[in-house]
């Protein structure tokens, strides 16, 4: 044993082989000494086994192996195939190339952020995008914060924030992924629920009552993004809440959660609320999100009544939400490709993979077959399946896009080899996300815009099922 402790290179060894100082050019010395260290550790266990032992080049191979594994991103890019176009968990809205562009501009350089070129004073961040808001919404002003969340919660605490009630539909009091609930935001933002109706049938003289009641601050419309009520129902339009707000003189808030800019039936999906219309139909204030239907980066735009929205502005709240210049950047140019809404869905990522055909996701899934088959080999066999693909992030809940996947089914029956490819499929150097249903795991080819690339990362999906 003492024999095999002398063979063990010592440090200073490791670190002066040539894959000793590749080590230090790519990671540091530091980093470089401290993985090798650990790997050294390895050895004298393995002198006290009797194992075979590394040389110098290899202790320092193995420990660059480490180290490149230590050093990749927990934010690692992935094949999004689960068949929900918007995923919360993977990210939601893809990002336009030209939004793609900005934010990296803004990150290269300076940028007048907070700086008026024409007067050499300190500006306002909103100007970035206020204009262009206004102008696609048809709203007076507007403003923004990190997420549609942050929007709702400042402005309740804005207009209702020292006690004043907020009236709401039983109906619309959401809760949303990450148990993120109205009334708990609601009482965050120190307003007061004032429920009215029931769960399916709220009616106008629900609100008339509770406004008679005194001491109301808004009432709060909120749409069931993520869920609908069907059968016997009733709801009071946005214009008759407009109207009643009026004559109560209190404003209307209306939280179209994810919220979009135009008409999508024009693609062919289900017509959703537009900001625009909300704006028309009379709402005092509006929220929406900027990472959904709208395709841009994570972010809540309020728009609105120009004096409410100053009340926002001068909400000390508004520091702690504010948005940082790479997404004010990456939203300027998401917002402006609405300008030419006839190229809208080649421009736009979220729009194009809502858009696409089933016809066009089954012709790359048929080329894509034969590799298929022979990576997985004989334990599974895989095939093409019509499915459905759903929108995500709470948008048209109860709609879902005819596409086409690759379905693999174990051979012997059992689940636990499902299980075992899936996780095979996510731990490829570009973690592939399927999903399980009907004893079968599903690559749903939606939101696959480079098949080559899969492709060629697919294939070594043969070395972790051997």
């Amino acid at each position: 044993m003492n024999e095999s402790f002398r063979a063990i290179p010592s440090v200073d060894t490791v670190l002066k082989s040539s894959a000793g100082q590749a080590a230090i050019n790519r990671f540091g010395r530091a980093e470089a000494t401290t993985h090798i260290r650990l790997v050294l550790d390895a050895e004298r266990q393995a002198a006290r086994d009797g194992r075979p032992l590394r040389d110098a080049e290899d202790v320092a191979a193995l420990a660059i192996s480490q180290l490149e594994s230590a050093s990749q991103s927990s934010l690692r890019p992935v094949f999004n195939l689960t068949g929900t176009v918007l995923h919360t968990n993977l990210g939601r809205a893809l990002l336009a190339e030209a939004a793609i562009e900005a934010a990296t501009q803004a990150m290269r350089h300076a940028a007048a952020l907070e700086f008026d070129l024409e007067t050499g004073k300190r500006g306002e961040r909103d100007d970035h995008l206020r204009e262009l808001v206004c102008e696609l919404t048809g709203a007076e002003d507007a403003t923004l914060v990190n997420n549609n969340a942050a929007a709702v919660l400042i402005v309740l605490n804005t207009l209702a924030g020292h006690g004043g009630g907020a009236v709401v539909s039983r109906g619309e009091l959401i809760e949303i992924g990450g148990a993120f609930r109205m009334p708990d935001i609601m009482a965050r933002a120190g307003a007061r629920l004032v429920e009215i109706g029931t769960t399916n049938r709220t009616h106008e003289k629900d609100y008339r009552a509770a406004l008679g009641a005194g001491d109301i601050s808004l009432i709060l419309k909120v749409h069931t993004s993520n869920y609908r009520i069907e059968g016997f129902t009733k709801e009071v339009a946005a214009p008759e809440l407009a109207a009643l707000a009026r004559e109560a003189n209190v404003p209307l808030v209306n939280d179209l959660g994810s919220g979009t800019l135009v008409n999508l039936a024009r693609w062919g999906l289900r017509r959703e609320p537009t900001v625009r219309a909300a704006v028309e139909e009379g709402a005092d204030i509006v929220t929406f999100s900027g990472d959904k239907l709208l395709g841009g980066p994570q972010a809540g735009f309020i728009v609105g009544r120009r004096d409410l929205i100053a009340a926002i502005n001068r909400n000390p709240m508004k520091r702690a939400l504010r948005v940082d210049k790479l997404r004010l950047a990456a939203l300027e140019a998401t917002l402006k490709l609405y300008r030419d809404p006839d190229r809208l869905a080649e421009r736009l990522p979220t729009l194009r993979l809502l858009a696409r055909s089933q016809s066009d996701i089954a012709q790359m899934a048929a080329a894509i077959l034969p590799d298929a088959r022979s990576v997985v080999g004989a334990a599974y066999t895989v095939e093409l399946a019509e499915c459905a693909s759903q929108v995500g992030s709470g948008a048209l809940p109860l709609d879902t896009l005819a596409s086409m996947a690759l379905a693999f089914r174990a051979v012997d029956g059992s689940g636990s080899a499902l299980d075992r490819l899936a996780a095979a499929l996510r731990a490829l150097p570009v973690p592939v996300i399927g999903r399980i249903s009907d004893d079968a795991l599903l690559l749903d080819l939606r939101c696959l815009d480079d098949a080559p690339s899969f492709l060629a990362n697919f294939r070594s999906l043969a070395d972790g099922l051997a």
